[in-house]
């Protein structure tokens, strides 16, 4: 059991170190494409823009952790939104305010455009994003509103696995025929289906199937092997092969050889990066450009950025993230049995 947790919190630390990557990458590459610095940044931070694959390994992984611990739809439901939602409607508020107070003015919307992401449909319903970070919590709500259909209306992890095949055939599909898609089914393939990031989660849920049991079956082996391949013609190189390499890293951490990294300072931003994620990009831009703007340099104004959006994360993570979490598994764990998915 102590094994089995430590290799849990490797993949803690490594969605810190990923979140990490993400807000280095937004207030130094990036953002000098966006609005320009007075100073040049390492180019390996540009792969930091795909930390947040790393991401979606990691939720389709807990997905069937959280399946496991769900005896029913209206739970699992509930965990989901417990999870994503409070820290999400604060950040959305917070960035809303602060943006209209320091900019950018094109990263401001209207505050009727703020309450529609509450909804995290806005996308679908084509309003902005609050906060730039955001087009990828749409995707995971998304992801996790398919599961939860799929959760009610199968009774196995053999017709799921099905299910999952198919969706990874129509992401191939739909990655090779881009231009030769009517407007609907690049609605339904690259929006509904989010043909470009699917095979993440699935990747996930065959490596947690793989960390629960030690084994898969030969099918199994090749679905997997067919779901990380897909990074090689979705994302460009060096891109598709940093993706490979999240996969790598991420096998590492369940099989027990990344225990290593395992640190109070590690899990600190494992327990941060949710957080961190929400509140980091437009509120750093509106600082560094404040920072600007009074004659600091561009370094101070990054060192400002981050120490802000870190500050903010710690807040919201002790008195909002933790608390709602910690409210609901009380009252999930006195009323409802744990079941697993077979």
């Amino acid at each position: 059991m102590a094994k089995a947790k430590n290799r849990l919190q490797a993949l803690d630390a490594l969605r810190g170190i990923a979140a990490l990557g993400v807000v280095l990458f937004h207030y130094l590459p990036y953002y000098d494409e966006l609005y320009g610095h007075t100073f040049s940044s390492p180019d390996v931070l540009e792969f930091g823009r795909y930390g947040v694959h790393l991401f979606f390994i990691l939720s389709g992984f807990v997905i069937l952790m959280t399946l496991e611990r769900t005896d029913n739809v209206r739970w699992f439901g509930l965990a989901r939104a417990f999870r994503l939602l409070p820290a999400l409607w604060v950040c959305i508020l917070l960035t809303f305010f602060m943006v209209q107070v320091l900019g950018p003015d094109d990263r401001s919307v209207s505050f009727s455009t703020a309450l529609i992401n509450f909804t995290l449909l806005h996308s679908y319903l084509d309003y902005s994003h609050v906060d730039g970070a955001y087009w990828s919590l749409v995707i995971e709500g998304t992801f996790y509103l398919w599961m939860a259909i799929l959760f009610y209306a199968l009774k196995s992890w053999q017709q799921l696995r099905m299910v999952l095949f198919g969706w990874l055939i129509i992401s191939y599909i739909a990655v090779f025929n881009l231009e030769n898609l009517s407007p609907s089914l690049l609605f339904l393939t690259h929006e509904l289906l989010f043909a470009m990031y699917a095979p993440l989660f699935i990747s996930g849920m065959l490596l947690y199937r793989w960390y629960k049991s030690g084994n898969l079956t030969a099918s199994e082996v090749l679905f997997l092997a067919l779901s990380m391949s897909h990074a090689l013609i979705a994302y460009p190189a060096p891109f598709s092969l940093f993706v490979l390499g999240c996969y790598a890293v991420f096998v590492l951490a369940i099989s027990g050889y990344l225990d290593f990294i395992v640190n109070r300072l590690t899990l600190w931003l494992g327990s941060l990066s949710y957080s961190l994620y929400l509140v980091h990009q437009n509120i750093g831009y509106g600082i560094i450009n404040y920072s600007y703007a009074i004659g600091l340099s561009g370094v101070t104004g990054v060192a400002i950025a981050i120490g802000v959006s870190f500050l903010l994360a710690i807040l919201i993570h002790l008195h909002v993230e933790k608390p709602a979490l910690n409210w609901f598994r009380e009252r999930r764990y006195k009323t409802a049995p744990l079941v697993a998915m077979n």
